[in-house]
Formats: C-alpha cells, structure tokens, sequence
C-alpha cells in the first residue's frame, strides 16, 4: 500500500506551485479539483446537478456553467451541500481508482483545497498544509483571477483558518515568494520515506 500524503492550504497559498514539485521528485499527484471539473462534464453528472436549480446552469455545449454555478451556491448552503452529494462521492471512486493505477508507488499525494473541510484528511496517512501571508495570498488570486480585493476575502473568510489546518497537519510549507520551495520538500519526502521505513 502506498503512502497517501494529503496537500492542502487554502485560495492563493501556491498549493499547485507544491504540487508540482513533489511531482517532479517522482510523487504522483492526484489534483481533486481538476479531476473534479472532468467528472462534472459527464452527461449523467450534468443532469443530476441540474436537478438541484430552478434555473439552466447547462451551457449551449451540453457542459456545466461553472461561473454560474458557482454564484448560485456561494451563499446557498443547502444548494452547494446538494452539489457536493453529486460530486464527492465520484471523485472518491475516481482516486480509489487512481490510487490502484498507482499502487506500486511508495508515496503518492492528494492534493484538494478542502481536505478538512470534507473530512478527507481521515484517508491521508500525514497532511502538508501550505500556508502564505494573507496580502500575499490575495494579490496572487487577484491576479491570477481578475477579481477585486473584497472578493477574494469573502473566500478566504469561507475557508477553514490556517490555525486549525495547523493543528491537525503534519508538515508546514510556507509559501511567501521568499525563499526555495525545493529544500522543504525533499527534507518532507525524506522524513516520511524514513518514517515509514521505505529508504
């Protein structure tokens, strides 16, 4: 069996920018969010999401309106608790699926912005929590999104705190443009290829 890491952090700590450097130390990652995206283009799925609104979230292509979708369930809890139903039971069949593509690794890596917020963390055997300063946080999703200064803070505020994330993660990446990424990650792979006896 392998190692399942869990990577996490919330909007704009540069959790990709990570991921992508523990891919390239040869740790197959499993992004949740883009695996996500293409289960929700499948026919079924888009039927079923539908179902939940009174209004068209189909586009003329036959795919999800994801912008639209994404306005409509923002303060909508009951609405956005029923999209999850929909699509958080597939991505779990999606990654055991994956994790069987992968078995022959030693350690592979979950990637999802809401790793605690879905309680997935309980199917990770250590968490890697990326954290960044907030103004940091918030000029990078501004620009990376096109969106205003309140915006992004109405997301961030949405999101579990960095301060319980810390609590109940087992390695801390700061993020903050500052310094080299790449030392704290091969120090993390190290530490749990020797903590689980695999070098």
């Amino acid at each position: 069996m392998s190692i399942i890491v869990g990577l996490t952090g919330g909007i704009g700590s540069g959790k990709t920018t990570v991921a992508k450097l523990f891919e390239k130390h040869g740790i197959p990652i499993y992004i949740a969010d883009e695996r996500a995206r293409a289960i929700m283009d499948q026919p079924d799925v888009v039927q079923a999401v539908q179902q939940i609104f009174t209004t068209s979230v189909i586009t003329e292509q036959g795919t999800l309106d994801r912008s639209k979708i994404k306005q409509l369930v923002f303060d909508a809890k009951d609405q956005l608790n029923k999209l999850n139903q929909i699509v958080h039971p597939r991505v779990k069949e999606d990654f055991d699926q994956w994790l069987i593509e992968h078995k022959e690794a030693p350690i592979v890596m979950k990637e999802s912005a809401i790793l605690f917020e879905n309680g997935l963390e309980k199917n990770c055997d250590v968490v890697v929590l990326v954290i960044a300063p907030e103004e940091v946080r918030i000029e990078r999703v501004m620009n990376r999104d096109g969106v205003s200064k309140e915006q992004v803070m109405k997301i961030i505020n949405n999101q579990m705190k960095d301060e319980e994330k810390l609590r109940r993660s087992q390695y801390i990446i700061e993020n903050n443009n500052k310094k080299s990424l790449e030392s704290d990650i091969i120090s993390i792979i190290r530490d749990i290829n020797l903590k689980n006896h695999l070098i």
